[in-house]
């Protein structure tokens, strides 16, 4: 293997301009976590799941600043997502968490923008959502529970969610016994809501999907959806494992809202067509960029 190539194995040293905007993303999605905070959520008795929530619960029963208590308790967890997953991780979630821990001390005296429970509880999970979504998408953290979660998931048959949903029902279940039981059910409200959030801003706002296609018309079919949607398309070689006869794939990518007519595309031309539509997170490269179909 030469100099050059073990270059590119190993991990790619962040430009100057690649770092501060890395930061700059963090400490928004950091600003809009404390804002979800402090300013909806905790002013109305309502948690987050995870440290997150353990903090805002430790915070109300002793008296000490939320702050604190979002910096300590996710230090370890730091410590750990620095062995799992690297320096960049730890740093990222540092700065990310640090921040954080500051705004929150600093917006703890403002008032909170609604008294209204429910109003506070779907825009809070909205904000809180959005912050740590951003903070992710960049490569940091802003709890701790995920990165433990991880390491645990190792050790048993159980995915990474499946861990966290189990932390999160004592978590947001005890709740019930430090607020009221109607917190409780909010805080469990906003915490679906921060999740969908999350998914959203991690995952991005296109839904683009892939599509397989194979039929004995595979050119016609190719030749329509570059024409009609205005999507490259790929063709690919297979052979039928029961038949032993060559087949022509065709590979393509579409937004959501491309698929039904896609699907219009396929049948005009066989209905017999074997189609499989899968969703996909995210898209770089290639010519993906639609072409003008007029």
């Amino acid at each position: 293997m030469t100099e050059i190539e073990k270059a590119k194995i190993q991990h790619r040293k962040l430009s100057k301009g690649q770092v501060f905007g890395r930061a700059i993303a963090i400490a928004i999605g950091a600003l809009l976590m404390a804002t979800g905070l402090e300013i909806f959520l905790v002013p109305n008795h309502v948690v987050d799941g995870g440290i997150t929530g353990i903090s805002i619960m430790l915070s109300h029963i002793t008296g000490v600043n939320l702050g604190i208590f979002l910096f300590v308790l996710n230090l370890p967890f730091v410590f750990i997502g620095y062995k799992q997953m690297g320096k960049t991780f730890a740093l990222s979630t540092i700065f990310g968490i640090l921040v954080v821990s500051i705004l929150t001390s600093m917006f703890h005296e403002v008032p909170a923008f609604t008294a209204d429970v429910l109003l506070a509880t779907v825009f809070g999970g909205i904000i809180l959502g959005i912050g740590i979504g951003l903070v992710i998408r960049y490569g940091g953290a802003l709890d701790g529970t995920e990165i433990l979660a991880i390491l645990i998931s190792k050790k048993i048959p159980f995915s990474v969610g499946e861990i966290v949903m189990f932390f999160n029902f004592f978590i947001l279940g005890a709740a019930g016994f430090v607020f009221t039981w109607d917190r409780a059910m909010y805080s469990i409200l906003a915490y679906i809501i921060a999740a969908k959030a999350i998914d959203t801003v991690v995952e991005g706002l296109e839904e683009s999907k892939s599509a397989w296609i194979i039929s004995e018309y595979s050119d016609e079919i190719g030749d329509a959806i570059n024409a009609r949607l205005g999507r490259g398309v790929t063709y690919l070689h297979g052979e039928g494992a029961y038949t032993g006869d060559d087949k022509k794939v065709i590979f393509c990518i579409i937004t959501r809202l491309e698929e039904s007519k896609l699907k219009t595309i396929v049948e005009d031309f066989d209905p017999t067509a074997f189609l499989a539509v899968a969703d996909i997170t995210e898209v770089r490269g290639g010519r993906f960029k639609k072409r003008n179909i007029h």
